[in-house]
């Protein structure tokens, strides 16, 4: 049976919210981001774009490009919860939703007793309705052409690729339209002489396989019409971390400690939200002149609260010797699990703190197993 899959893209997702949430920014270019000197454009509504302002940029270049913008301060916040409502409303329809971004998904509706068009204009309706937002949405039989359809005729576009029009609807693209092909591998191809899809496609496969390694097999089967990575309901997620370009450069460690005691809050908010615990904590420097340094230490247990986080992050900076001024600083944590793997003495204050509340055999089994409860009642008779 061929797949049916769909890939939703809210539209300028930020700035969408924010003129929505600001009826007087409607039709007028609005960009969103970072707001300080070394500010980056996260994202610019469509009015923006006519501009050439883009998602990356530096925001003192888009300030020159379009000085009579509204630029805006990024709030994470309101778009997470704009973001949720989206997503129930995708989760209402299959459960084979995987995630890409806050504003980003791809849905498997094969088994949906519904035609994929129905679906997909039922969501642009539901999210409209809900939120008051466009959403473009892609329909093809794998990811790689329903993400290509989603973006085909943007903002509030709906696009189908079926198989009989791959692959001459694909020979016109440039290279960068194709997934696993990036900036630098565009450069590449150029040099010689690849700019489409169809020079592209007259490359064997083995000439792919010398310029992208392992990559090559799966971009000579994309620009086929081939596909097979399924929509994964469950992603992996490897690290979790914070960085922030610094709006002046700066050897001062107290400073930059800060910046850290910050990020560990942050990173710690989103372990407890996944429900993830980590091991590895790594500090990223970049320096004045570009280059990029980061540290790290793992600890003996399972760690997620912020303090933990801060104790070991201000650890590796303290011993490190900065011999440059630092332009960014940043914050990881790796090494996750869902499960925390420690050993719990007796003595452990909190231990008796929730054992005289009266939870005992709750706690004790969740925290050290059920063939201690003897043991962590005679506590409790030491402790009264």
């Amino acid at each position: 049976m061929k797949r049916k899959i769909i890939h939703v893209d809210m539209d300028a997702f930020f700035a969408s919210i924010e003129q929505q949430d600001n009826p007087e920014y409607r039709g007028k270019p609005v960009i969103v981001g970072g707001l300080s000197g070394r500010g980056v454009v996260s994202t610019c509504s469509y009015e923006a774009r006519k501009y050439g302002i883009h998602s990356a940029m530096p925001m003192y270049m888009a300030k020159k490009l379009c000085p009579q913008g509204i630029f805006l301060p990024v709030r994470r916040k309101r778009y997470e919860e704009v973001s949720e409502q989206i997503f129930k409303i995708l989760y209402d329809i299959t459960p084979f939703v995987e995630p890409v971004s806050i504003d980003e998904a791809y849905l498997d509706v094969t088994h949906v007793d519904k035609n994929p068009e129905d679906i997909a204009l039922e969501i642009k309706k539901r999210v409209k309705d809900a939120t008051g937002l466009t959403v473009s949405v892609g329909i093809s039989y794998n990811k790689f052409l329903a993400k290509l359809a989603s973006d085909w005729n943007k903002p509030d576009g709906l696009m189908v690729i079926t198989e009989d029009m791959v692959p001459e609807i694909l020979k016109p693209l440039p290279v960068t339209k194709v997934h696993g092909i990036g900036e630098k591998s565009a450069e590449k191809l150029r040099s010689i002489g690849i700019e489409t899809v169809e020079d592209l496609l007259k490359l064997p496969q083995e000439n792919l396989i010398e310029l992208f390694g392992k990559t090559g097999v799966e971009i000579y089967n994309r620009i086929r019409g081939i596909d097979e990575r399924p929509v994964e309901t469950m992603r992996e997620i490897k690290s979790i971390g914070k960085e922030k370009t610094l709006e002046k450069d700066t050897k001062n460690k107290e400073l930059l400690i800060q910046h850290l005691k910050e990020f560990s809050e942050i990173v710690s908010e989103e372990l407890i939200k996944e429900r993830l615990y980590c091991r590895t904590v790594t500090v990223k420097i970049k320096t004045a002149d570009f280059a990029v340094h980061t540290k790290s230490k793992t600890v003996d247990k399972y760690i997620r609260f912020s303090e933990d986080i801060y104790e070991v992050a201000k650890g590796i900076l303290e011993e490190w010797k900065l011999e440059q001024y630092v332009r960014l600083i940043g914050l990881s944590v790796s090494n996750l699990s869902p499960v925390k793997y420690e050993q719990l003495s007796f003595l452990d204050k909190r231990l008796v703190k929730v054992i005289k509340a009266g939870n005992l055999a709750e706690e004790i089994n969740k925290r050290i197993g059920k063939k201690i409860i003897k043991k962590g009642s005679e506590l409790l008779k030491d402790n009264k």
